[in-house]
């Protein structure tokens, strides 16, 4: 860490000495590439090349050979890849949907009432935790005993207390699906409920109080006037969320290893490029996952540009 510092500040001082005694007349543009190239210079190698050298071998067998487009007819014909691209689907619509409702509803309720810092503090605070430290935390949650035995996770001593039997509910499929997609909207909500609790408390209280004048009671209000002035930051929150879903590995990778009928994309990906030595198949679904996240992406920084040039 010392030698990298180290380097780090070498390089810094020797753009900064070369910037210096660059002639007058182009020092602007000299300092502006000097300062620029280094940060271009890390995105090409660490962005750029490997998009390309991925996109390259999805086209690839495990030997390397050209196979034209085989791995991705071998991802839409597989039994397996395609229930992994239906998770994938059933993750991207239930995710960002879910953890924006829940948090813009808990943003509206809890705005302005007593304890409002400790009950948002406490909905964020799943955020601070990594992805890993969820997926444990809800293993034990979920974690299943045979019936007889003393049950440590909490859901199904609550069923046994209630007279239930307790369930495998990371086994059972279809459902273990939507039982990991609960620890990541547990995640989300957080994030989603501090974007939106900001933006709730910037709307004009003049506005609001038109709208009174009018008759608006508190759910016109809230339709007509607080959803739309708060619309720029709910694109944001939906789409930062759902690009995050996409490339969610972790949880699914903790809980479940993908087993089961849970695997989504990028476990896939992982289990077929670093498992099975399949790098040409494991490039193709990070190739489709990629153009997946594209459309997302170009439609944010749409949005974001008319919200700039109606202001």
């Amino acid at each position: 860490m010392i030698v990298g510092l180290a380097a780090f500040a070498a390089v810094v001082g020797l753009i900064l000495f070369l910037a210096d005694r660059a002639p007058k007349r182009g020092r602007d543009v000299v300092q502006v590439f000097a300062f620029v190239l280094p940060a271009l210079a890390l995105l090409a190698v660490g962005l750029i090349y490997p998009a390309i050298r991925t996109t390259l071998l999805a086209f690839t067998n495990r030997g390397g050979d050209f196979v034209g487009i085989d791995n991705f007819v071998w991802m839409f014909t597989q039994p397996t890849i395609i229930t992994t691209l239906i998770n994938t689907l059933i993750w991207v619509a239930l995710v960002p949907l879910l953890s924006t409702a829940v948090g813009l509803a808990y943003a509206v309720f809890i705005d302005k009432s007593a304890g409002e810092k400790v009950l948002k503090s406490l909905v964020f605070m799943p955020m601070a935790i990594s992805f890993v430290g969820a997926g444990i935390i809800w293993r034990f949650v979920y974690e299943y005993r045979a019936e007889g035995f003393e049950q440590i996770g909490i859901l199904n001593q609550l069923l046994v207390w209630f007279g239930g039997e307790p369930q495998q509910f990371l086994i059972n499929s279809p459902f273990n699906t939507l039982f990991l997609i609960v620890v990541m909207v547990w995640i989300q909500t957080g994030f989603a409920m501090v974007l939106l609790s900001a933006a709730i408390k910037g709307v004009p209280l003049e506005i609001i109080e038109a709208a009174k004048l009018d008759g608006a009671n508190a759910w016109q209000q809230f339709r007509n006037v607080t959803i739309p002035a708060i619309r720029g930051t709910l694109i944001v929150v939906v789409t930062t969320i759902t690009i995050a879903t996409l490339k969610v590995f972790d949880i699914v990778r903790t809980m479940t290893g993908g087993q089961f009928d849970t695997s989504v994309i990028a476990n896939e990906m992982y289990t077929q490029a670093f498992n099975r030595g399949e790098f040409g198949q494991g490039s193709a679904l990070a190739v489709v996952l990629f153009i997946m996240v594209m459309p997302i992406v170009i439609y944010n920084v749409r949005s974001m540009r008319k919200q700039r040039e109606i202001r």
